[in-house]
């Protein structure tokens, strides 16, 4: 098979044993990764005008080897057996053309497949995807990233399912009228009623609801009100590093009861403390600049440069993502942790987790760490299929139960 051949051919880093790594390898062979958030289609939008016909996929050349994560040849290196693409849209649009956007990237997505049918293929269940798996192919399902997406109305949701959509993330970056983000200003204080009859939705089709990027308490109302798994498609632990976009130990508790997945993600400001408070002097610093030298560009530029060479940026690495790891263990429990990797959708990534086909060095790491070949076989993938098979089987029975909710958002607004 196509991984078989070019798993053989990845170099493990130097700061991990090969022995560990040939057998985190094998491991991943055997239970292939199932990434819970890839933006490989907006960097194909945004890079290459949406086009696929002429996308370097497999093999990329010049214009794209030192800015893409991801292709087929590291995919299957990495030990990646099924995908979450992520079909984002900015939350700064207009909710009416976030829609048109998700549906051109959920176009984009379906050519790429198409045009890579020897490697890749879409699926609409958790059968699918374990039936892909075992061909070698990696197997695609869509998430939407953030409610904007759907412009209030659950019948554009229930188009979205019709079309591949799987998860949807409930905010993005910023809150939206019927649920508040981690980084933005409340609006609905957690989820509004819509809000929740939209989760009530997404379990009845059996698509999951990611609360990646939500705030803590829209955490805590979409867990009250679902009767299916959740997951975090794309965060790690806030108690090892303190960003908003991470999970509070109170929330991986409630995963755990829930039957959840967090999957954990490598940005390097989620994942090194140090990282993050960098990042948060660098923005003071900017802002102390920009007051002081109002209108004068140049000055701020310059010492900014100054600041940033007397304060090196650190580098976030392969042992903080196992430390996240670690953590979710100790909390939620073994069987709540996944991997969503946010390749492609970040400007820097970890060292040792510089592209998709660097998976095995975080696996050889919590190999060296204690971790089972069953555990890692829970974190690749047996996890989150569990969790997307609960899912699927909560949606079956209310399905029999009730029909697609006729609930309208301006109903909630004139109440």
């Amino acid at each position: 098979m196509i991984r078989s051949l070019v798993l053989a051919a990845l170099i493990a880093a130097p700061t991990l044993a090969q022995d560990s790594v040939e057998d985190a390898r094998a491991i991943l062979a055997d239970q292939p990764i199932f990434d819970g958030h890839n933006d490989l289609p907006y960097a194909i939008r945004s890079m290459n005008g949406s086009r696929i016909s002429d996308f370097p996929y497999g093999a990329l050349d010049a214009r794209f080897a030192e800015r893409m994560a991801t292709d087929g040849a590291k995919m299957q290196a990495g030990g990646v057996g099924a995908q979450f693409w992520s079909v984002y849209v900015p939350a700064s649009l207009p909710e009416a053309e976030a829609v048109v956007q998700v549906l051109e990237q959920i176009d984009l997505t379906d050519r790429l497949i198409a045009a890579n049918s020897d490697m890749m293929e879409k699926a609409s269940t958790a059968a699918d995807v374990r039936r892909i798996m075992k061909t070698g192919k990696v197997a695609g399902m869509y998430g939407i990233e953030g409610g904007h997406g759907i412009a209030n109305s659950l019948g554009t949701l229930r188009q979205m399912y019709d079309r591949g959509v799987r998860y949807m993330t409930l905010t993005h970056s910023a809150s939206i009228a019927w649920a508040d983000s981690a980084t933005d200003d409340p609006r609905a204080d957690g989820l509004s009623a819509f809000g929740k009859e939209v989760v009530r939705e997404m379990n009845r089709l059996g698509m999951l609801v990611d609360l990646s990027h939500v705030s803590q308490k829209t955490m805590a109302d979409a867990l009250d009100v679902t009767e299916a798994p959740v997951i975090f498609s794309h965060s790690s632990a806030r108690a090892i590093t303190g960003h908003l976009r991470n999970v509070p130990d109170e929330i991986l508790t409630r995963v755990k009861d829930n039957g959840g997945v967090v999957m954990v993600t490598f940005v390097e400001s989620f994942l090194s403390e140090k990282v993050r408070m960098r990042g948060a002097a660098y923005a003071a610093e900017q802002g102390r600049l920009g007051a002081l030298y109002s209108g004068r560009t140049a000055l701020v530029e310059a010492g900014l440069e100054e600041w940033a060479a007397a304060n090196p940026q650190p580098k976030a690495t392969v042992q903080d993502a196992a430390d996240h790891i670690d953590h979710i263990r100790k909390i939620a429990g073994i069987d709540h942790i996944g991997i969503g990797g946010d390749f492609d959708g970040i400007p820097t990534y970890p060292t040792g987790l510089e592209d998709v086909s660097a998976y095995p060095n975080l696996f050889a790491e919590l190999l060296k760490r204690g971790y089972s070949a069953e555990d890692l076989k829970k974190i690749s993938s047996g996890n989150v299929l569990r969790a997307l098979e609960a899912a699927e089987t909560v949606a079956a029975r209310l399905q029999s139960e009730r029909g697609p909710s006729e609930m309208l958002f301006a109903a909630e607004k004139s109440e």
